[in-house]
């Protein structure tokens, strides 16, 4: 299955990467390409994942963020990668506006 992650997931990720950057050096590095390499499975094992608000949602296994994806035409589309630690309401209003 071909994976595409939407602009949307690109500034999440992006964001998560500043924020883990002013916490250590090198940081930021390892969280985008651990996401990067989860959200890589989906080529394998998209559309396995429990369904949240219309969403599949993988969790990292390494940082506490979530990748909220959905199944189009075979293809796995990644709409937000979502830090877990979040207000869930502002979890839920960012999955609203996809």
């Amino acid at each position: 299955m071909k994976v595409r992650a939407l602009r949307s997931a690109l500034l999440d990720l992006a964001d998560g990467r500043r924020f883990y950057d002013r916490q250590g050096a090198g940081l930021g590095d390892y969280f985008f390409e651990s996401l990067f390499c989860e959200i890589d499975t989906l080529a394998v094992h998209g559309g396995i994942h429990r369904q949240i608000q219309g969403f599949h949602r993988l969790l990292s296994k390494k940082f506490p963020y979530a990748i909220y994806y959905k199944v189009v035409k075979g293809e796995a589309v990644v709409f937000r990668v979502l830090d877990c630690r979040q207000d869930p309401q502002r979890t839920e209003r960012a999955l609203r506006k996809d």
